[in-house]
């Protein structure tokens, strides 16, 4: 990330903003914004965002409705937020950098400010450690997945692909043994193969499979 010029602070409570005083304290430059209209990320380049949970329009996890608008576009923490009254790990997932909760000693909020914007992130440990796994073990779940549907497909025969495509196209059993000129019952062992290989039911299973590996098998298509 680059280097941070400003801090923006959207705080829509009629108290100071005491985080953006003890900004200021430590060098930082900073902005307080009162009013969502106010918000253009596209005029504050290298900024960072700070969002108040109190005071914002929630959503079901406790994430301000514009934080999680401008989490698409710049980087976005929230500030005086209540421990019970957010999904941290939601707040994780969507991309948010960190969470600086209302109760906590001046010198935490200082380390967890200067560490966002050193483009840390700045969550529980716990909570940490419990994200990376799940993410782990869905990257492992797809790694599989993917594995054996590739596996699949380059068992497949030359002629097997060919005849996907025509089932793929709609072509009934006479219409692909017409084109290939085999007899009908040929074809029928070829979609017995194929279903097996597929590991498809029937031919709407054998479709949604197909779906999957469209692009190689219309390249397969194209060259022969």
């Amino acid at each position: 990330m680059s280097k941070i010029d400003e801090v923006i602070f959207l705080h829509q409570v009629a108290s100071p903003c005491h985080l953006a005083i003890l900004a200021e304290s430590i060098g930082l430059k900073t902005q307080v914004i009162s009013n969502v209209e106010q918000l253009d990320p596209n005029s504050h380049s290298n900024c960072f965002y700070l969002v108040s949970q109190q005071g914002a329009a929630l959503d079901i996890n406790g994430i301000p409705l514009v934080a999680s608008q401008l989490v698409k576009h710049v980087p976005v923490a929230l500030y005086q937020v209540e421990r019970e009254g957010l999904s941290a790990e939601a707040a994780l997932l969507q991309g948010i950098r960190g969470l600086l909760f209302n109760n906590e000693r001046m010198d935490l909020l200082l380390t967890g400010l200067r560490k966002m914007l050193s483009d840390e992130l700045w969550f529980d440990r716990p909570l940490m450690s419990k994200v990376l796994r799940q993410l782990v073990n869905k990257m492992g779940i797809s790694e599989s997945l993917t594995s054996e549907a590739s596996e699949s497909l380059e068992g497949l025969t030359n002629r097997e692909k060919t005849i996907i495509q025509l089932v793929s196209s709609g072509a009934r059993n006479k219409e692909i043994a017409d084109k290939l000129c085999i007899s009908e019952h040929t074809v029928k062992a070829h979609i017995s193969s194929i279903f097996r290989k597929t590991q498809a039911r029937n031919r709407v299973e054998l479709l949604r499979w197909a779906q999957s590996f469209e692009s190689q098998l219309n390249l397969y298509e194209l060259s022969h």
